[in-house]
């Protein structure tokens, strides 16, 4: 992996995006839309994590943010972990879930060709962190992470998509407090 793609600045500023095994769309329900929302809070409420945007699309989630506490490869590793257990146990819980075998054999899949994974594998095990520095830099990032679900023919406003927080930098309050940037 390239320099580009670690935390060299534990207190840095990151644009930070990871996606499921094989960009499989798994957020189509709420209830895993919400295991991620409240994975954040937790994470900002007892972690350190700062959250100053964020969004959550069908096969991948953005992030500008930043570690108080501990280093940003560890808080993201630890939520990683978490949601990826509570996500599978989720899927494979839920009588409505029609792809739940397909799902868990895609995890599978993934977990046989990495050393590192003993039995199901739900996130790649890259985050693409990118330092932010400048003014110019964070409102491009944030006006990216909210376009996503326009870009992807999802809603026609960035605030008409439930898991961002584009509605909060529009005067809304969105699903997730964020943390804003002075």
């Amino acid at each position: 992996m390239s320099r580009k793609y670690k935390f060299l600045n534990p207190e840095g500023l990151y644009f930070v995006s990871f996606a499921t095994v094989n960009w499989v769309d798994v957020f189509t329900r709420e209830e895993y839309f919400d295991i991620v929302v409240e994975s954040l809070d937790f994470g900002r409420k007892s972690k350190g994590l700062e959250i100053f945007a964020w969004c959550i699309m069908t096969n991948h989630v953005h992030l500008l943010m930043r570690c108080l506490q501990d280093p940003p490869e560890i808080v993201l590793g630890k939520f990683k972990e978490y949601t990826s257990r509570a996500l599978v146990q989720a899927i494979t819980d839920n009588p409505l879930e029609s792809r739940k075998s397909w799902l868990i054999e895609m995890f599978q899949n993934a977990a046989a060709k990495t050393s590192n994974v003993s039995s199901l594998q739900f996130w790649q095990h890259h985050n693409q962190p990118i330092e932010v520095w400048s003014n110019h830099i964070i409102d491009q990032k944030i006006d990216y992470i909210h376009e996503n679900p326009v870009v992807a023919g999802f809603v026609q406003e960035p605030w008409h998509w439930r898991y961002s927080s584009a509605i909060d930098y529009c005067g809304g309050k969105g699903v997730l407090e964020i943390d804003y940037i002075e």
